[in-house]
């Protein structure tokens, strides 16, 4: 056998027990890891749990999360989608059909809200001054009672047989003396003085209205609903292939949100709220934190648990087999390797 020959042979031979080790090792490798998956990722959570949050992360590695990683991106068609099928779900469920309200929102919070709420007499009056005190509840009271004056009028002539002929022929004359529409002349009267009422009304409302007095109707609003059950809400809604109250409360919501993601106000929020938290939080490890949300020990093992069937189909995965030969041939393409294990080429 020539030189030439003899080093091919010889090369061939080192070819063939690399490769060999590399597959017995891929076997070995892939088998122990199934194995031990389970104690492996129950230690890599203790490990993780005992980090503290520091180590790994700033409050400007969390803003920035939030803002270019969340705040960015709109969301999604396809979440919009499960957003509106989620809440059409909820509201419609049949289950709803046997709550009452009442399971939903205990007694002693209705009276500690009603309570809390009646004492605010400052805040109340604003509130009665906003809705009653102003132009547009004016304008709706002068309409109000100018129809139903008009109302009772057409209905009184109507019914006054001859006397009500004359009545509408002395109209015609003030309208033709005046030049002016009764109708015209009955609004504006009603729009002047109506202001002086809605004042008086205000008052009154104000003077009435006591800390106890709101309290009392609070709480009797509520016995009288209490008992009606969770679907009641679904009288407020519209579902039609026409028209979805659900879609369109989502879309609002939406046109909200993405008026507000990119503002520098909420940005500004964002970066004070996770400044707060994290002063708190910074020297907690990352256990401290899972317990915080009740993400306890029995939780991380259910996770764990649950993560197995993952795991394993991830170790018998063409990519895991693929990287794990190209871990170990560079492993003894290295020329100590090869040297220590005799397989030096001639």
């Amino acid at each position: 056998m020539t030189p030439a020959a003899s080093t091919t042979s010889h090369q061939e031979g080192v070819n063939i027990t690399i490769n060999s080790l590399i597959e017995a090792q891929t076997a070995f490798i892939k088998h122990w890891l199934q194995q031990q998956a389970e104690p492996l990722a129950t230690e890599a959570w203790q490990w993780l749990g005992a980090q503290s949050l520091n180590k790994y992360l700033n409050a400007d590695d969390l803003t920035r999360l939030i803002n270019d990683g969340i705040l960015t991106q709109p969301m999604s068609d396809i979440m919009r989608s499960d957003v509106r099928d989620i809440m059409r779900t909820l509201i419609y469920h049949p289950a709803n059909d046997n709550v009452p309200l009442s399971d939903l929102v205990d007694e002693t919070q209705i009276v500690t809200l009603a309570t809390y709420i009646g004492n605010y007499e400052q805040q109340r009056n604003i509130l009665i001054s906003t809705f009653i005190g102003n132009e547009t509840f004016a304008d709706l009271l002068t309409q109000t009672l100018y129809h139903a004056i008009n109302d009772f009028m057409e209905t009184t002539l109507d019914r006054a047989g001859g006397v009500g002929k004359l009545m509408k022929m002395g109209r015609s004359s003030f309208e033709k003396a005046t030049n002016r529409n009764l109708d015209e002349k009955l609004q504006t009267y009603l729009h002047r003085n109506i202001k002086d009422l809605a004042q008086r009304a205000e008052a009154n409302a104000q003077a009435h209205l006591s800390n106890e007095e709101v309290t009392r109707l609070l709480v009797t609003g509520w016995a009288r609903i209490k008992d009606q059950p969770v679907s009641r809400l679904q009288e407020y809604l519209r579902e039609t292939p026409e028209h979805s109250s659900i879609d369109h409360l989502e879309a609002s919501l939406q046109q909200s949100y993405n008026r507000l993601r990119l503002s520098p106000y909420l940005h500004s929020l964002v970066a004070a709220v996770v400044d707060t938290w994290y002063s708190n939080h910074q020297f907690d490890s990352i256990a401290e934190l899972a317990a915080s949300l009740n993400l306890g020990p029995s939780a991380s093992m259910a996770l764990s648990t649950t993560m197995i069937p993952m795991l394993n189909d991830a170790l018998e995965s063409d990519w895991f087999t693929t990287h794990i030969k190209e871990m170990l041939s560079a492993f003894y393409a290295q020329p100590d390797i090869k040297e220590g294990l005799g397989l030096q080429e001639l």
